[in-house]
């Protein structure tokens, strides 16, 4: 239990669902904008952004970027921005080529692990190279740690200042061939962020039914949480999630039952130090 302001991330469509595996699911950059606000009305407080083709196929645009950027900012003011450097969408430094952006936040992986079909490759020379475009930009990153070893590496990058200021670090728990979902790993990574990096903040994403598992011990120990399309389609097995703001709305009501407050945009920029950019 805790008092703490928890902070809720909405994961808005990421690389992979389509629109045939759930007509929820936001593709253009206006329907992201529109899914962002619904969701941001509800409680979340930081938008985790992919952008796609109109084939609905994965994208690395900069200008995608732009546009969906600037369309949260306007329709969703105070929200966080947080960008996706990740592989599904590109390759080698076109993962970062919107870093010059200066979004709020962007995401950060330090490690290589597996995904079901492929390896997720972050070579140490791309890892850097991201990380010094964030402190170029002055990003913050949100590490996403699918492996104990990817905490490790977030905390020494931490210490020599490859990663400036406090750390936050994203357990994302379910990814076939990585991660599982299990709660003593779970209890484990908590238990290394606080021995390794105590000021460090913490929250975990949960893959496909395992979201609102995770979302609930993470918001039961004190932690922040992410939901959304991204990462799940789903209320129940046999029912679609109509909305990001239906996962949000499943986050703030899991507040509720544990007497969390969820944060506002204020709340949640100052708890990560990302101030409001003029």
């Amino acid at each position: 239990m805790s008092d703490k302001p928890c902070i809720i991330c909405c994961a808005i469509t990421g690389s992979v669902p389509k629109k045939e595996n759930n007509p929820a699911v936001p593709i253009t950059v206006t329907e992201q904008i529109e899914s962002t606000h619904e969701a941001f009305e509800v409680g979340a407080t930081i938008a985790h952004c992919h952008v796609r083709n109109d084939d609905e196929s994965p994208s690395s645009d900069p200008e995608k970027f732009a546009l969906l950027k600037e369309g949260i900012e306007k329709h969703c003011p105070g929200m966080i921005v947080q960008l996706s450097t990740g592989g599904r969408s590109g390759a080698g430094k076109t993962r970062g080529g919107m870093l010059s952006l200066a979004p709020d936040m962007a995401s950060l992986s330090v490690g290589s692990n597996n995904f079901p079909t492929r390896v997720y490759e972050n070579p140490p020379d791309l890892v850097d190279w991201l990380a010094s475009e964030m402190r170029t930009y002055n990003i913050k990153p949100e590490v996403e740690a699918f492996d104990l070893s990817h905490i490790h590496q977030a905390v020494a990058m931490n210490k020599d200042g490859r990663i400036p200021g406090r750390l936050y670090v994203q357990f994302v728990m379910g990814v076939k061939n990585a991660m599982p979902v299990d709660r003593d790993v779970f209890d484990y990574y908590i238990k290394t962020i606080k021995r390794l990096a105590p000021d460090a903040d913490w929250c975990a994403a949960g893959i496909g039914q395992y979201q609102i598992t995770v979302n609930e011990w993470c918001i039961a120990e004190g932690g922040h949480t992410r939901t959304g399309l991204e990462d799940n389609m789903r209320l129940d097995r046999a029912t679609l999630a109509p909305s990001n703001a239906a996962l949000v709305q499943r986050a703030v009501d899991l507040c509720a039952k544990y007497d969390r407050p969820v944060a506002t945009w204020q709340q949640a920029r100052d708890m990560l130090d990302v101030p409001l950019r003029t």
